[in-house]
């Protein structure tokens, strides 16, 4: 399958991308990949290991006379994110990913492409059977559950490593390096809330809202695209006096991924169905209007449920106590950088919220240049969620990677920028989770930089990435290994 990628240029690094894309591998299902990758290190008479968590590792030697050459590894993440329009069945442990070109840019059908970080693995492997390439000591770490967890980084063996300079290969922007990124944390909050049986004065409605964009919930935050959490609430406020009580909720799948979608199962008295249309409508319009030009096929749908025997919905007070706190729970920017200007310094994704039985689950990432900040966003949701008898506990936590301006690892990648590209790369402060942050917590003598080629909606199925700007990534990438292999350049 995607037989297509191998005629796109450079043919090796598109090969490997090829082998990713049909070898699945969401966070936490990465052996099959795993596998592969070693069979095809033993194949090249590459030597690897993995530490206790399975980060892979694969070394290469330095070519003759750069063995003094200081060892570089080359970083990127195995897993993708998993998303699929709701109408695309796709089982991402199963299924490969099914790839296009479209005017420059290889898009994926209805499902995330997964180069987010593909492009980088593939580049790596590329890199490690280039035999063309003059370098020094070569390392390639793979690492699992970034998408998840940050897992792989974050369970990292300590005194493993042996480069002293580390490419990551997990950006997105063509023409940038970014030099120092976020830190982040999960905000976990559970109850279980008290519910009675739908009585026979009430019938079921099912509320949707869809047809938002989504995407990347650190380097999107600030295009003022919609959360479907956040407005499927706000759709559950404007019921609140026809006596509505919540049944079910489910919104979004992922904590780092923008929701692109919300659905609701409502119980409320039958004659106050048409009142909730008409509101809802009116709302609907509210939303468009808001979101124009950003969300423009979104959709606030209310249709008749279906009820099954049992069926239960929170009491009327614990769904309106429900609906006020996810109404008033921190979401988005929380504030801009005045240090890095452009740049976010806090913000959280209401991630994941469902609703079943009475069991309330949230999941929301958030994200910040100051660990401060990180953990009084945290704070806030412990305090709000106690009100309504619910837990709150933080999990995954992260650091953000500092900025090291003076650099020789940047000064030469932006002398090299300069040369071959006739530009200076801009240096940036990124508002999303590199691993830079926490593999420099375990080995901080490490210099890093982070660089990648173009890729576009990045963990949402409308992510891409430009063909040309791969092509001019791989020679970089090429040239810096090169560059670095002379220690005296």
């Amino acid at each position: 399958m995607n037989a297509h990628l191998e005629q796109l240029a450079p043919r090796p690094l598109w090969r490997h991308f090829r082998t990713l894309c049909n070898t699945p591998r969401p966070s936490g299902h990465e052996a099959a990949l795993i596998a592969h990758l070693e069979a095809w290190a033993d194949g090249l008479g590459l030597p690897h290991d993995r530490d206790a968590f399975g980060n892979l590792r694969i070394r290469k030697p330095a070519s003759p006379g750069h063995e003094k050459a200081p060892g570089v590894i080359l970083q990127g993440h195995l897993d993708m994110v998993a998303q699929a329009n709701a109408d695309h069945p796709h089982d991402f442990t199963r299924d490969p990913i099914a790839t296009h070109v479209v005017d420059g840019w290889l898009h994926a059908r209805n499902t995330t492409l997964g180069a987010d970080n593909g492009m980088g693995v593939a580049a790596a492997l590329a890199i490690l059977e280039d035999d063309t390439l003059v370098h020094g000591p070569l390392e390639a770490l793979f690492t699992l559950e970034e998408e998840s967890s940050m897992g792989g980084a974050l369970n990292l063996a300590e005194d493993w490593l042996e480069g002293e300079m580390l490419l990551n290969l997990d950006s997105e922007d063509r023409g940038q390096v970014y030099i120092g990124c976020a830190g982040g944390a999960d905000v976990v909050v559970e109850a279980q809330l008290p519910t009675s049986a739908v009585g026979e004065d009430e019938t079921l409605v099912r509320l949707a809202l869809t047809g938002l964009t989504g995407g990347h919930s650190g380097l999107d935050i600030d295009k003022g695209r919609g959360n479907a959490n956040r407005l499927l609430v706000r759709a559950l406020r404007r019921l609140e006096d026809v006596d509505a009580r919540l049944v079910d909720y489910q919104g979004g799948t992922l904590r780092n991924a923008l929701p692109r979608e919300a659905f609701a199962t409502l119980a409320l008295p039958a004659e106050e169905v048409e009142a909730a249309r008409t509101r809802l409508a009116a709302l609907e319009q509210e939303l468009r209007d808001e979101l124009a030009g950003v969300d423009d096929d979104l959709r606030l749908t209310l249709e008749p449920g279906v009820a099954a025997d049992g069926t239960a919905a929170l009491s009327r007070e614990a769904s309106r106590l429900l609906v006020n706190a996810l109404h008033v729970a921190p979401c988005g920017v929380e504030r801009m950088s005045t240090a890095v200007p452009g740049v976010v310094e806090t913000s959280n994704n209401l991630g994941v919220v469902s609703l079943a039985d009475g069991r309330f689950h949230l999941c929301a990432l958030v994200r910040s240049l100051r660990d401060s900040a990180r953990a009084d966003i945290a704070d806030r949701f412990r305090a709000l969620f106690e009100l309504i008898g619910a837990r709150t506990r933080v999990e995954n936590a992260y650091p953000g990677w500092t900025p090291a301006p003076e650099s020789p690892l940047l000064a030469r990648f932006c002398t090299l920028h300069r040369e071959r590209l006739g530009v200076d790369p801009a240096i940036k402060v990124i508002h999303a989770g590199l691993e830079c942050g926490i593999l420099g917590a375990k080995y901080p003598a490490l210099e890093m930089i982070s660089f990648g080629p173009l890729i576009r909606g990045a963990h949402s199925p409308d992510e891409r990435v430009e063909i040309d700007s791969v092509a001019e990534f791989w020679d970089m990438l090429r040239a810096l290994v090169e560059d670095l292999a002379d220690p005296k350049a």
